[in-house]
């Protein structure tokens, strides 16, 4: 080697990457630079990624990450289209990382990233396989508080119910803001619902021996920009998740949705055919099945398939394909109610009988079809 050549052996070889920060965002654009600069101050001395996963947000959010991405390169950008939920892309956010030790933290700056640092700590010193930032060990004031009262009094009402199952008593299993291994999200992804919001019990709860795990307590922040993306359809996912954990996984969360669903139909069934017995008992019958196919569609958009929510045009042919598809059984319904209903006095039941018939067959074509 002349005197002249560079020693390539002296340069500084790249520090492997320790820590992978998932960011699942949705109309969060305000917030991606100041949350870059918290974490960055948070994060010093630590060879870190922030990998955000966003929902093709109509506000930008993609476009404003991969801008700051282009001249950082601890910054990246999974852009889905055509897919949504927190939880998917929580996921897909893992398993794009390579580093040993994954962070989820929310886009929305509640979260208190200056805990980050003590997650690792702990993790790389082998005290714990997780490290979950709880809202209800904070001293004072509570750690929750900025949820409002009524939110708190359900997410109280949640972790309790998530403790029960997962017979651990984790003071916040329903927190969004947690640090792991990456290989135990690895190991049960496969397992994993993708729509919904409560990934971190998911996570737990699929495990196959319980993690170890230590809770720190924060503060959690009010918002200060974007919208909060949590509904009532919320807690109708977590309960399906709750029932498909206690089931071993042998049923799928969205499953139990859409029966549950499909009860609330059958009791819309009833009232219209009660409502309409004067008319003639088919007559009847064949429209409170169009009735409650309207409502189940409906209700199975907004919480069901609520990653996949239709809106606009594509919320009327969904609707048109979803009665198409349920309109094939619909035959098969009235004829057996009739039968029922010739055979004994009790109206109610043959409106059941009718109704059940149609049951899986309707989940199983427009989940594929519709959907």
């Amino acid at each position: 080697m002349s005197a002249n050549s560079p020693d390539r052996s002296s340069a500084a070889a790249p520090r492997a990457l320790e820590l992978s920060v998932v960011i699942p965002t949705f109309k969060e654009a305000l917030n991606v630079e100041p949350l870059l600069a918290k974490l960055a101050a948070a994060l010093t001395g630590v060879t870190w990624q922030a990998i955000f996963v966003d929902d093709d947000s109509p506000d930008g959010t993609a476009a404003v990450v991969k801008r700051v991405a282009a001249t950082d390169p601890r910054v990246m950008c999974l852009h889905r289209v055509g897919r949504r939920g927190l939880a998917g892309a929580v996921i897909e956010g893992v398993m794009a990382s390579a580093a040993p030790f994954v962070a989820v933290i929310d886009g929305d700056m509640q979260h208190d990233e200056t805990l980050l640092p003590k997650m690792l700590g702990l993790l790389k010193a082998d005290r714990a396989d997780l490290v979950v930032g709880s809202r209800y060990l904070a001293t004072g004031a509570s750690g929750a508080s900025a949820l409002g009262q009524t939110r708190e009094a359900g997410s109280r009402l949640a972790n309790w119910l998530g403790r029960k199952v997962l017979h651990a008593e984790v003071t916040d299993p329903m927190s969004g803001f947690f640090m792991m291994r990456r290989e135990l999200i690895e190991a049960v992804a496969p397992k994993l619902a993708t729509s919904g919001f409560k990934v971190l019990f998911d996570i737990m709860a699929s495990q196959p021996n319980p993690p170890r795990y230590i809770e720190l307590p924060y503060q959690f922040r009010a918002r200060v920009a974007g919208e909060s993306k949590l509904d009532n359809g919320v807690v109708v996912q977590y309960l399906g998740l709750l029932i498909a954990k206690l089931s071993l996984d042998l049923i799928s969360p969205r499953f139990l949705m859409f029966a549950l669903v499909g009860a609330s139909g059958v009791v819309v069934h009833l009232a219209i055919l009660r409502s309409l017995l004067a008319h003639g008992f088919a007559a009847a019958q064949l429209t409170a099945a169009l009735g409650a196919m309207t409502s189940n569609y409906l209700i199975n958009n907004a919480v069901t398939y609520r990653d996949k929510r239709k809106r606009g045009l594509s919320l009327l042919v969904g609707y048109l394909k979803f009665v198409v598809l349920c309109s094939v059984p619909l035959a098969a319904n009235v004829a057996v109610a009739t039968m029922v209903y010739e055979r004994g006095p009790t109206w109610w039941v043959a409106g059941v009988a009718g109704a059940v018939v149609a049951a899986v067959w309707n989940y199983v074509t427009t989940s594929r079809a519709v959907w």
